[in-house]
């Protein structure tokens, strides 16, 4: 990883730690994944990892004009910026349901999709859809064997003929997110996609055959819409690829996005001999998965001894006791997680050829804005 491509002209007066998003970057993995897609109409990508208003804004000048998201305040800052086709990939229970039919009222210019995976779930929306004299379009949420949500393949074509007949909701498609398809071997990592997209694909025939509509198949996830790219003509839904992180870039090479993000840090303190103490802690940077939490550029030599709420303490070994740096030490640390990293700031300082241009709140950190 390349120190230079991260580093920032003047950073004396920049507090840290800071959230840095680097548009070039980004806008590379953009074009890339637009690449692998065949075209912006075929992306239908997760806000999840940016949770930006801004980073919306951005992909939608490359022609994207749908997307996915997690929470109702994602789905109000899609429907704010104007996108075409909102798909709330969450289930929807309690308050939610009405919260998400009245957004949906609200911004009349955007479809609105929910997901279900269960039929009293999907009565519920129904019904209350109905009594507020409108319909809500529903895609069955398919569970490809990741075992988070959704129904078994054997018995989504029944659960999908069942909501047919409720008044209130549209039937729209399947939502098909795999998440287990992650194998490092692009190979078997493809195989398995393979066996289940042709599952999902005699669903959708069978359906049809029965005269009940079935258009929209929106598949996968990062690790697994290259794959489906090249099996199938459906909606692709990757999410952490356009920012990307140490994640994806160490475990799956095959996908060549660069990190698009880092955190501005400072060395704080040498506690002992060949150690010191970034000010980067876990309420500053994703406290999973378990291991390393990030990537300190031009410093990997780093071991990591432990991390506590606002301290990152590393330790160098014999051979590199030279490199200890100053107190005052600027690094860029690369997430591994950058999802949940980018959550805990209310906002991301953006670079362009090593300078700070823009800041992006973080529109949706909070799981309610208005609706």
């Amino acid at each position: 990883m390349s120190e230079n491509r991260y580093a920032l002209d003047h950073t004396e007066n920049r507090i840290s730690p800071c959230l840095i998003y680097y548009r070039e970057i980004i806008v590379e993995n953009i074009k890339k994944a637009i690449a692998i897609a065949g075209g912006a109409d075929r992306l239908w990508p997760h806000v999840k990892t940016h949770k930006s208003a801004d980073m919306v804004k951005l992909q939608m000048d490359f022609g994207i004009t749908r997307f996915k998201c997690a929470t109702i305040a994602e789905a109000e800052m899609l429907a704010d910026v104007g996108a075409q086709h909102i798909l709330l990939a969450y289930p929807l229970v309690g308050p939610n349901i009405e919260r998400y039919l009245r957004l949906a009222q609200a911004y009349p210019k955007s479809i609105f999709y929910a997901i279900g995976d269960n039929d009293a779930q999907l009565a519920k929306l129904a019904t209350a859809a109905d009594a507020m004299h409108t319909e809500m379009h529903v895609l069955i949420d398919v569970n490809m064997g990741m075992n988070r949500t959704g129904v078994p393949l054997t018995a989504a074509q029944a659960l999908y003929e069942k909501c047919a007949m409720l008044k209130g909701i549209k039937m729209a498609g399947m939502h098909c997110y795999d998440g287990n398809h992650n194998n490092r071997d692009f190979i078997l990592r493809n195989e398995a996609v393979k066996t289940t997209d042709q599952l999902v694909a005699e669903i959708q025939i069978a359906l049809q055959t029965k005269k009940i509509p079935c258009e929209l198949l929106i598949m996968g996830g990062t690790p697994s819409f290259p794959c489906h790219a090249c099996n199938t003509t459906w909606y692709l839904s990757p999410g952490t690829a356009f920012v990307s992180d140490m994640g994806y870039y160490n475990n799956l090479p095959d996908l060549d996005f660069v990190p698009g993000a880092a955190i501005l840090t400072r060395v704080i303190s040498h506690p002992a001999e060949g150690m010191f103490t970034l000010d980067l802690g876990y309420k500053g940077i994703a406290s999973d998965p378990q291991g390393m939490r990030g990537t300190i550029v031009g410093l990997e030599c780093a071991k990591q001894c432990f991390q506590s709420e606002e301290h990152w303490v590393f330790m160098l070994e014999e051979q590199d006791k030279d490199k200890l740096p100053a107190i005052g030490t600027v690094f860029y640390v690369i997430p591994t997680h950058i999802c949940p990293t980018t959550a805990l700031y209310p906002d991301i300082a953006v670079a362009e050829n090593h300078k700070i241009i823009a800041q992006w709140p973080v529109t949706a950190r909070n799981r309610k804005i208005t609706y």
